[in-house]
């Protein structure tokens, strides 16, 4: 029963009501010395995306060249500005998600889709791993008609290659931004603050080809 309450994505009507303030955060990202919140320069553009516990999600990105800025947050639900506890009681519908601020002369979309479905694993549904809850499901949140073709083209070639290595059927929600709040304080950069914090992420090992 615990299981099936976590795995149940709740309608508008069952959500958590959350609150109108935003989190209150320090504007500065504690590893790449780069601002947090908008607005940012205008030769930068945005990516977000979901998978699995986002400590571990949003370092996959930071690492990359050409990655301006990083944040966790929460979309793909109803309750505004919910809180870690009240997204991981499975009642306000969000995702654990990484916002990723990039310069695309420096680093494409598609490098950032490659680093997302190989970082991964897109078959699990409403899981990664030992995780379990509807908060840990695999999401592409798009910014653009260019960005959902992309999405859309990407998850249909590394469906290809998982099949290729017997793996099961893509999972990924791919769907337009609507809203994107800002995790605690405390969440952002969690793994630069705690090295050797909980990482829950694991690929499927299957390599991305094609993009």
């Amino acid at each position: 029963m615990l299981f099936t309450a976590k795995t149940r994505m709740v309608g508008p009507g069952e959500a958590l009501p959350g609150r109108a303030e935003p989190m209150p955060l320090d504007n500065v990202h504690r590893v790449l010395d780069a601002p947090l919140l908008p607005p940012f320069d205008a030769r930068y553009r945005q990516a977000v995306f979901a998978l699995g516990c986002f400590w571990g999600a949003e370092r996959c990105f930071w690492t990359l060249d050409g990655v301006h800025s990083t944040s966790v947050g929460y979309c793909g639900g109803h309750t505004p500005n919910p809180t870690y506890d009240e997204v991981c009681s499975g009642r306000t519908g969000h995702a654990e998600a990484v916002s990723v601020i990039f310069d695309p002369a420096a680093v494409g979309y598609a490098d950032l889709l490659r680093t997302f479905f190989e970082s991964h694993d897109p078959t699990q549904g409403m899981r990664q791993g030992n995780d379990v809850g509807t908060q840990y499901r695999s999401a592409i949140y798009t910014l653009d008609d260019a960005q959902a073709r992309a999405a859309r083209d990407a998850a249909g070639r590394y469906q290809r290659d998982l099949e290729r290595h017997g793996l099961g059927k893509i999972t990924t929600e791919i769907a337009p931004l609507e809203r994107y709040y800002y995790a605690e304080a405390h969440h952002q950069q969690y793994l630069a603050a705690h090295p050797g914090g909980y990482c829950g992420l694991g690929g499927t090992g299957v390599r991305c080809s094609g993009f």
